[in-house]
């Protein structure tokens, strides 16, 4: 299992958009994904269990990942926070 602890650093926080690429991402790994925040836990493959995270600009959240490529996809959602969705 991987863990890290991601901030989400684009103004806007995570709304429909930055979801969508969550998701898209997280569907193109065998590993079963999760994200944390304030106990509440959501399938990063699930566009609106992503949204109802309601995770606002500076927001921590723990990314889970377990599975046969879960280093590679783990790096690849942290690259997608540390790159702010693509928004600034």
């Amino acid at each position: 299992m991987v863990e890290k602890i991601l901030t989400v650093k684009n103004r806007a926080g995570i709304h429909a958009r930055p979801a969508s690429l969550i998701a898209q991402l997280a569907n193109k790994y065998e590993s079963e994904i999760s994200l944390e925040k304030d106990s509440i836990v959501v399938n990063a493959k699930s566009i609106m269990g992503v949204i109802t995270m309601a995770a606002g600009y500076n927001t921590t959240i723990t990314l889970k990942v377990e599975g046969s490529d879960e280093q590679d996809a783990a790096n690849a959602i942290e690259k997608l926070f540390d790159g702010k969705f693509e928004e600034e």
